[in-house]
């Protein structure tokens, strides 16, 4: 294949189904497309630990991004090909604000060479306890309010409250990138914070020199997809989006439970 295209997919709601799972179909579909020489990779705001684990049926290795563009990653192996931390300062200064705003966030950051998420198990709040209950994460490290800001920050994911997060949210967007939106399998409010110019959107540009391609085609179903649509060269909704993604995209593909995005490859592609 010559085609100098990356294709690039949002994961939940997207490339997933709505219980968090990939199809059969859309596995060996994507896994065909690209030992044919495909170039694909998704943007996610996961971990590469979840992420990988819940794409692990899709092969060769390929780049993706993760954490809304701190990362760039090779999945299956791990390798960082790109990474993005806070200053010390800056980092200290974001928790300083979510404190004063009564919000104890969970600290993502490399401790000692190992990524790891800190949090203070006393001021978790109830949506922070649903959350965590379902992670059997070995990345976990219980901490107190002098040891939570250790190690080298790259994220804060924060959830609460809409009242208590909106505020946060508009007091720093103007500084660091946010994206502030309801999580669309539990129906929480989540403010995640990332180091300066980091998005998918740039993550996606700094991917597509990587790797030397020349455009974009790009897949999602919520609003936070919409810096991404909006430096591809074609953008592609899937049915069960967000209207206000639906309006901008260059086409309507089928739902995440339908294997749109797929479907539409093989199509595209063959």
């Amino acid at each position: 294949m010559n085609d100098k295209t990356l294709y690039i997919t949002d994961l939940d709601g997207t490339l997933l189904r709505r219980d968090q799972t990939i199809s059969p179909y859309t596995a060996g579909t994507v896994s065909a497309l690209v030992q044919k020489g495909m170039i694909f990779s998704y943007a996610t705001a996961r971990s590469i630990a979840t992420a990988a684990k819940i794409t692990a049926a899709i092969t060769p290795p390929f780049p993706v991004i993760v954490y809304n563009g701190t990362f760039i990653v090779e999945n299956g192996t791990g390798r960082i090909l790109f990474e993005q931390f806070f200053t010390e300062k800056d980092g200290r200064r974001i928790l300083s604000v979510l404190n004063r705003g009564g919000v104890y966030p969970f600290v993502y950051a490399h401790i000692d060479g190992r990524e790891r998420y800190s949090y203070i198990p006393h001021r978790m709040t109830e949506e922070m306890r649903r959350f965590h209950a379902t992670r059997l994460d070995p990345r976990q490290r219980q901490a107190t309010e002098d040891t939570v800001a250790e190690g080298k920050l790259f994220h804060f994911s924060c959830i609460d409250k809409a009242d208590v997060l909106r505020p946060l949210y508009e007091q720093l967007r103007e500084e660091f990138p946010c994206v502030y939106y309801k999580e669309m399998y539990s129906g929480d409010q989540w403010l995640e914070i990332m180091p300066p110019g980091v998005t998918k959107a740039s993550a996606a540009l700094r991917l597509k020199q990587m790797l030397g391609c020349s455009r974009i085609v790009s897949f999602g179903d919520g609003a936070n997809d919409i810096p991404l649509f909006s430096v591809s060269d074609e953008c592609y909704a899937v049915e069960n989006a967000d209207q206000s993604l639906k309006r901008i995209a260059t086409g309507i593909i089928g739902s995440c439970d339908d294997d749109g995005v797929a479907r539409f490859l093989s199509g595209r592609i063959g």
